[in-house]
């Protein structure tokens, strides 16, 4: 049985943290008043703003430390990840989950949060929050329904997406545990102790500023591991800011995902809104879902 964390009631704490890119502190301003106005108290890490001369926001050991020191407050309800990049799996292996397992909280982001999604469905058995992280709030974002669907899934309301058809979608209805996250990282995560076991499972995928000879390595590696093999459903989202080499690839990338995936007959959804971009869903990572895709509407639909 799955754990669903504790959803959070007004005057819980949620920390807003950096556990892998460098994001300035001032990034995060809207996202805490916004959270502030959803009736929730924040606390800010100091790995937000660091004074990181690199790529991470601090070293793997102030990153670790801080992350490791929020799985184990009492206090805090839910872990924010100000933006993803690079720099979880740097960490994930000297992360002790014995607290969070006891008392579990939700761990919210996606990109290369993917990894701790994976690592706390398939080692903890309990789910977490693939949504918008801190930088989704500025520009208006806070008032957009993907934001917005964040604040629902923390307060316990179940999900219920729609989105629109694609010509490349294959009809019909399915339920199963949903999992997912970005290609690449997924991919990453392949031949690891926590690479998903998809077995019945609804799996959702989507990338940014990939090559389209990448993604088209990528579908092949996680095809050669057994990873379509045995779905509930498929769900495609976002493939943003893609790159072609100088000779091109030859293939459209919803072309390349189709000939991988063509061999299958459980329903599969093109363009779902999960993404890199504004278009990015709250989604259960370990919740049971029920897909439907028809001729006219594509429905996610929360279970439980």
């Amino acid at each position: 049985m799955i754990t669903l964390p504790p959803y959070l009631k007004k005057g819980d704490t949620i920390a807003i943290t950096c556990p892998a890119g460098y994001m300035e502190a001032q990034k995060i301003k809207t996202g805490v008043k916004t959270l502030q106005e959803w009736g929730f108290q924040v606390m800010v890490g100091k790995t937000v703003g660091s004074k990181s001369t690199n790529y991470f926001s601090g070293t793997d050991e102030e990153r670790r430390d801080e992350f490791q020191a929020l799985l184990d407050e009492p206090s805090i309800k839910a872990i924010l990840c100000g933006r993803g990049g690079y720099g979880i799996t740097r960490i994930i292996d000297q992360l002790d989950f014995k607290t969070f397992k006891k008392n579990p909280k939700w761990i919210i982001g996606f990109s290369d949060i993917t990894v701790l999604h994976a690592h706390v469905l398939m080692k903890c058995n309990t789910a977490s929050l693939h949504a918008p992280m801190a930088n989704a709030f500025n520009e208006g974002g806070a008032k957009l329904p993907y934001v917005q669907s964040l604040q629902k899934a923390l307060k316990g309301t179940k999900a219920k997406y729609t989105c629109t058809t694609h010509a490349m979608n294959q009809l019909g209805k399915a339920s199963g545990v949903l999992m997912g996250g970005n290609l690449a990282l997924i991919a990453h995560l392949v031949g690891s102790k926590m690479m998903y076991k998809t077995k019945g499972s609804i799996l959702f995928l989507e990338d940014v500023g990939e090559y389209a000879y990448n993604i088209d390595r990528m579908f092949i590696q996680l095809k050669r591991a057994g990873i379509f093999n045995q779905l509930s459903g498929l769900i495609l989202g976002g493939f943003t800011d893609r790159k072609d080499t100088t000779r091109p690839f030859g293939k459209t990338v919803e072309e390349i995902i189709q000939e991988h995936i063509a061999e299958y007959d459980y329903p599969i959804c093109f363009g779902f809104p999960v993404s890199h971009d504004t278009e990015n869903y709250a989604l259960k990572v370990g919740a049971s879902f029920e897909l439907s895709v028809t001729s006219k509407l594509v429905r996610l639909k929360e279970l439980s």
